[in-house]
Formats: structure tokens, C-alpha cells, sequence
């Protein structure tokens, strides 16, 4: 705190003595701080919902991968992009027993595209891969 000490003629002091106020308005700052609410700074998601009315898409069986001229890929007849096909494969691979899956491309197909779709199923580690519509060219051979 601060002191003074007079003069040596016996006047009383006529400055003011700052430091109390000085003290009491930091600690008023300090209790405004914490009182504040902190920000969130939230980011909105879209999240699905989930439905019980929704099967599962991978079979316990089977389930058949297909892809048409246009590139298309389909898990069991329904279009899927690579991101789902991995988790459907992932899916797939983690059941025991593991199900059969029928690899069929059109025969029109992009070799691209089936080329692709063939690095994804060995990507996910499926060992029960069958390729569907070969049947057409056992006699050629």
C-alpha cells in the first residue's frame, strides 16, 4: 500500500490514497471474469437417425456386389459409393461365419471401376469372393 507522509508543517494530507479503490476494482474484474459464460463454439451436424425399421444391409448369407455400364456400384441392388462399400465389406468380414460375396460387373463395365472395386474388397480382407457370370466363357476356352 501506499504510504505518504505529510509535510513537516503540520497540514493534513490532502491527497487521496488510490491503492484501496485500485485493489477493489481488480478484484470486481477478476469476479466479471469468471462469471462470464464461456463461448461454445459449436459446429451444427446432420447426424442420422437411427431406425429400427431399417434392415441391415449386409446379409448373413450372401451378398452380391454389382456394377453396371454407367459405373454404377450396387451392394445387394441398392447404389453405394466407396466410403459405404468399405463398411459394408468391413462389416461383412467381421462375422462369423464370414458371407459369400458375389463379385458381378457388367460386361460392358469400365475396367476402371471394376478395378477399383476389386482393391476395395481386398482392401477390407474378404476371403469368400466369387465372381459371377463367368459361366459364359467356360466353353471358349
Amino acid at each position: 500500500m501506499a504510504m505518504s507522509a505529510g509535510r513537516d508543517d503540520g497540514e493534513p494530507m490532502m491527497e487521496m490514497n488510490t491503492t484501496p479503490l485500485i485493489d477493489v476494482m481488480l478484484v470486481l474484474l477478476i469476479m466479471f471474469i469468471i462469471t462470464i459464460p464461456i463461448q461454445t463454439h459449436a459446429v451444427k451436424v446432420d447426424l442420422p437417425q437411427n431406425s429400427k425399421n431399417q434392415p441391415n444391409p449386409v446379409d448373413a448369407q450372401k451378398n452380391k456386389i454389382t456394377i453396371d455400364a454407367a459405373g454404377t456400384t450396387a451392394w445387394n441392388g441398392s447404389p453405394v459409393d466407396e466410403v459405404t462399400l468399405r463398411q459394408y465389406l468391413d462389416q461383412s468380414a467381421g462375422m462369423n461365419p464370414e458371407p459369400e460375396l458375389h463379385f458381378q460387373p457388367a460386361p460392358d463395365a469400365r475396367y476402371e471401376a471394376v478395378d477399383r472395386t476389386l482393391a476395395t474388397i481386398k482392401r477390407s480382407a474378404i476371403t469368400k469372393l466369387g465372381f459371377i457370370g463367368n459361366e459364359q466363357y467356360r466353353n471358349d476356352f
